[in-house]
């Protein structure tokens, strides 16, 4: 049997491969014809992008080369994951004494270029060290070779498993109880104003039912900004709004659970009727289309934390759709474009605060509510004390 030999930039890659995929979150980024290169991408890190190089380059042109086909590669990569920015590191293992890396300029650089023979190297690059302090630290391992190679190995196929089921989790269907019911209401409450009223078109009976009316609203009937969320003007209004939420909710019930989704339903809702309030003042309004509008919102911000999973899906179906709402809204009329507009951030903002499984952290989501309270209060003064 060939006895298996393992270098030295073998287990430094080993150890930087179990450092960041094991420890940090990183996750291979396959890209075709790349050799002698490892890309790791963790798109909630300040260094999106980890790059570990093992080849050989000898001279400063084709350092240079290198410098400029990394960040061609990151333009793509920033391109498809909607980034507004991306930083990188490159780490290189196998540089050659006529490379002047020192020439160049690390500072103010969205790519980091790093000269590393051994793990201690690592200490000489202060940002580094700011951003991963421990790194010399978890790499320390008193396995060497083969035996080093199993154990990086067993545990990136654990990290592998986890982040497997945390998928299946997030993903996986679940029966859309919470939007089922939504619909119930809508349509039951629907037909009660024929039965017990004159109509879902007629002003009196929107405004007994509960409709946004901002006089009244203004006078303490403050329940209407909840109510009119569940009437409706005429039966195409009924069945276009119900049909979105048939489409939709059921998707944001299952990445969010039933309760997160209620939650954004009710306050998306309310922050469509309260912006309604700031620009609209003597017009009966009614509908869930401002809470239908933070369920796409909701689905803008969860898609953007899953876009690995979801990119092309925001790019070819939620954007544009959000869109092509949103410029009907500015051509038809008869459209609380601003209840559109209110329950679009609304959404967005609501999800922050409650936040995505598995991708956001307490600090996201302080944000989240500080910018969720932030919002209601400012609609709030703008729509009753201004």
């Amino acid at each position: 049997m060939n006895e298996v030999i393992v270098t030295k930039d073998d287990e430094i890659v080993m150890k930087l491969l179990h450092y960041f995929i094991t420890e940090k979150g990183y996750n291979p980024i396959v890209l075709h014809g790349a050799k002698n290169e490892i890309w790791l991408e963790n798109l909630e890190a300040d260094y999106r992008i980890i790059r570990i190089v093992t080849n050989y380059i000898h001279n400063d042109e084709q350092f240079n080369y290198d410098i400029y086909r990394t960040k061609a590669i990151m333009k793509r990569i920033k391109k498809k994951t909607y980034s507004l920015h991306m930083n990188a590191i490159s780490i290189f293992l196998n540089l050659g004494d006529n490379v002047h890396i020192e020439k160049y300029d690390n500072h103010n650089q969205n790519l980091l270029c790093l000269d590393i023979d051994t793990m201690d190297d690592f200490k000489k690059y202060e940002q580094v060290m700011v951003e991963f302090p421990n790194i010399t630290e978890e790499t320390d391992f008193k396995e060497k070779g083969l035996e080093l190679f199993m154990k990086v190995t067993d545990a990136i196929n654990k990290k592998n498993e986890t982040d497997a089921r945390r998928a299946e989790d997030v993903f996986r269907p679940k029966k859309p109880i919470v939007t089922y019911i939504l619909i119930a209401i809508n349509v039951v409450v629907f037909l009660l104003m024929y039965l017990l009223g004159n109509g879902s078109t007629h002003v009196g009976t929107l405004l007994s039912f509960g409709a946004n009316y901002a006089p009244y609203v203004l006078e303490g009937e403050y329940w209407r900004l909840l109510t009119s969320a569940f009437l409706h003007i005429g039966v195409i209004h009924l069945v276009f709004n119900m049909y979105a939420l048939y489409v939709i909710g059921p998707q944001l019930e299952s990445f969010y659970g039933k309760g997160k989704y209620l939650i954004i339903y009710l306050f998306s809702a309310i922050a469509g009727n309260l912006m309604s309030i700031m620009f609209t003042h003597n017009a009966v309004s009614a509908g869930a289309s401002g809470a239908i509008f933070g369920l796409l919102g909701s689905l803008l911000y969860f898609g953007y934390h899953y876009r690995v999973y979801l990119g092309n899906v925001l790019k070819s179906q939620i954007i544009p759709l959000i869109i092509l709402n949103l410029m009907m809204g500015l051509f038809l009329s008869g459209i609380d474009m601003a209840a559109h507009v209110g329950g679009l951030i609304g959404g967005i903002l609501i999800s922050m605060a409650l936040g995505v499984k598995y991708k956001s952290t307490t600090f996201d989501k302080v944000n989240g509510w500080i910018m969720t309270i932030i919002f209601t209060v400012f609609m709030i003064y703008m729509g009753f004390i201004r």
